[in-house]
């Protein structure tokens, strides 16, 4: 029986705390690895990276590389330092985002760029990276080094990509997927899909926890732009508005703008090039997100792809780590409640 996304909103709201708890013994080995690796005889380099990898954050891609290594059974632990690596470049790409985007703020802390300077920020997530291949390259299989170096390169792909959207009103829904597929679901597929690899499981096996991963991807970035318009700071560990005043052609302001009056779409097309974004613009484009439904349709299609990763994993017998996973997706989609 295929499982579904349960109705958000009753008896107990979704949570990671099943897939923490499932993960918990083996995610202190992980911190273990990942605070050791990114030591160095240069003081900068911890500092800076102990900034960001130490600021809280959900750690949700490597634990998906440990829940999917539980779901398979896998007992060894070669999956340890592959999931640091997962989060290492993660990491990286946060750091090089928050220089491209100048951003002020990140799991609600001043961004570290803005400590240390964009140099500094660029150069330390160029050593994150250098870990990561470091960590892939003795964990010695052929197969998790192309899926992951595959993986860092689309992302590093989807971010000029999205490089070259902004602030362009014309971007369509399907460019919009593929860039969202790139810069961040690519990472998901692979965090998932490498656990298979590790326990020997086939390409049946595989391809059905990199689809979880892609879809539970692109889930997590759609509410993630969507509650760019209608969270808070805190909640979301940066600042709201922020694709906003980037000129950033998310899904909502793709679908107002295409159910807008003239007059609306002349106000999309002058905050999209910057020249609106006061409070007051803010809370005007919020106003026509919510009149066109277009955060409520982002949402919507945020549960169909968390659908679609549940039904990935339809497969896969049940218990423990199969029921974590299931709710690690209803999570991703809660966040919008």
């Amino acid at each position: 029986m295929t499982a579904t996304i349960h109705q958000i909103g009753g008896h107990r709201a979704p949570s990671l705390d099943p897939i923490l708890k499932l993960v918990a013994p083996e995610m202190n080995k992980v911190n273990a690895v990942i605070l050791d690796r990114m030591q160095s005889e240069i003081p900068l380099i911890p500092e800076l990276a102990g900034h960001l990898i130490a600021g809280g954050g959900k750690r949700m891609r490597p634990m998906l590389t440990l829940a999917c290594a539980r779901l398979l059974d896998y007992p060894g632990e070669r999956h340890h330092k592959l999931a640091a690596a997962v989060e290492f470049i993660h990491t990286a790409t946060l750091l090089h985002d928050d220089v491209v985007d100048g951003s002020d703020m990140r799991r609600g802390k001043t961004a570290a760029n803005l400590i240390f300077g964009n140099p500094a920020a660029v150069l330390v997530g160029d050593f994150l990276f250098s870990r990561s291949f470091e960590l892939m390259v003795e964990d010695g299989s052929l197969k998790v080094l192309k899926i992951l170096s595959h993986a860092s390169a689309v992302i590093a792909e989807g971010e000029v990509n999205q490089l070259t959207a902004q602030r362009q009103i014309a971007t369509t829904e399907e460019k919009y997927l593929e860039i969202i597929g790139s810069k961040t679901a690519a990472l998901f597929a692979a965090a998932c899909r490498i656990a298979a690899v590790v326990a020997e499981s086939g390409e049946t096996q595989e391809m059905a926890l990199d689809a979880y991963g892609r879809n539970l991807g692109i889930a997590f970035q759609l509410v993630d732009d969507a509650i760019d318009y209608v969270s808070d700071g805190a909640t979301m560990g940066k600042d709201i508005g922020d694709d906003f005043r980037d000129g950033k052609v998310t899904l909502p302001v793709i679908l107002a703008h295409s159910r807008g009056s003239a007059e609306e779409k002349k106000f999309w097309h002058d905050a999209m090039l910057g020249n609106r974004v006061s409070d007051d613009d803010l809370v005007h484009a919020t106003t026509l997100l919510r009149a066109h439904d277009a955060i409520d349709d982002t949402i919507e299609r945020a549960r169909h792809y968390g659908q679609r990763a549940i039904d990935s994993i339809a497969h896969f017998p049940g218990g423990e780590a199969k029921a974590a996973l299931i709710e690690a997706v209803e999570f991703a989609i809660a966040r919008a409640y």
